[in-house]
């Protein structure tokens, strides 16, 4: 009974400034909490990718499936804390009397005017979160931006890094993104146009390329990147001096480039060995040197 009285006068006096205490010691409990459980989510996520079962799937996949994480985790944490913030200092400025609705109304004014300009900002933050959430591309993947291209090295919320082979380190704002080619996601396929003179035997040619395509499926290096046999389409390219034959190797994602040199070197090697001979693009000339028609 004394202790309810004491409490009662004590709460006449003070209840304003113990509710403001109670409003932002809630704050901080809650954002702990909700922080926490996503650190454990990341943290989940980050630790199976070293099991035994991640492990076979590839340390760049594992690297992407790390960067999405850690990306959507920094982008859920900045939510909460300013979700937690905005609440908190509303109800604070409540409890003192304030107008939040007014506050609140003049806010969005001021709000309008920053986004109208920082809307570049604005639009990179957006694209950037578009590109986790639907995971267009990840780190180490091969991809053409447009404005560069080359392997991705990290991804952000607001610019995106790809390294091209150069070695040149190329900083692409996710806003100015327009599209993306991703050579790296599913499969990819070797194409390659391989001239042959207009008097070499056709079906021959044809043969011997195969065959070279073929041997390449015995090579224990590269018989795990290849997917399907080796296709040769038909006559790409038809006039006086070549006759283009097209080939296609479909592969598995990141490994066309590696293919493509060693299918180039197998099919000159045989082509060589059968003497079939390559198209030569020269366009020979004759000029007449004493009455002699020199080549």
């Amino acid at each position: 009974s004394g202790f309810l009285t004491w409490w009662g006068a004590v709460w006449d006096v003070w209840h304003t400034p113990i509710r403001i205490i109670a409003i932002l010691v809630g704050a901080i409990i809650a954002r702990s909490l909700l922080l926490l459980s996503v650190k454990r989510v990341i943290k989940g996520v980050i630790s199976g990718m070293n099991g035994k079962a991640a492990a076979a799937a590839g340390l760049v996949q594992n690297a992407r499936v790390v960067q999405r994480a850690q990306t959507l985790g920094s982008v859920l944490s900045n939510f909460i804390t300013w979700t937690v913030v905005l609440v908190a200092v509303s109800s604070v400025l409540s409890e003192l009397g304030v107008a939040v609705g007014a506050l609140v109304a003049g806010a969005g004014i001021l709000g309008a005017a920053v986004g109208f300009g920082a809307q570049s900002l604005v639009r990179d933050l957006i694209s950037g979160l578009f590109i986790v959430f639907e995971d267009q591309y990840g780190v180490g993947d091969s991809v053409d931006l447009g404005q560069a291209t080359g392997v991705v090295e990290s991804v952000g919320l607001r610019v995106t890094q790809v390294r091209d082979v150069s070695g040149v380190l190329w900083y692409v704002r996710n806003g100015e993104v327009v599209r993306v080619g991703n050579q790296s996601q599913g499969w990819s396929r070797v194409v390659l146009d391989i001239p042959i003179a207009y008097s070499a035997p056709i079906e021959k040619a044809r043969e011997v390329i195969l065959e070279a395509a073929r041997s390449i499926g015995s090579d224990k290096e590269f018989a795990k990147q290849l997917q399907g046999e080796p296709e040769i389409w038909g006559i790409e390219l038809l006039s006086g001096e070549q006759v283009v034959l097209r080939l296609v190797q479909q592969v598995g994602p990141s490994h066309a480039d590696e293919v493509a040199r060693e299918l180039r070197a197998r099919i000159k090697a045989s082509l060589d060995k059968n003497k079939i001979v390559m198209a030569n693009t020269k366009t020979p000339i004759h000029v007449e040197v004493s009455g002699k028609a020199v080549k």
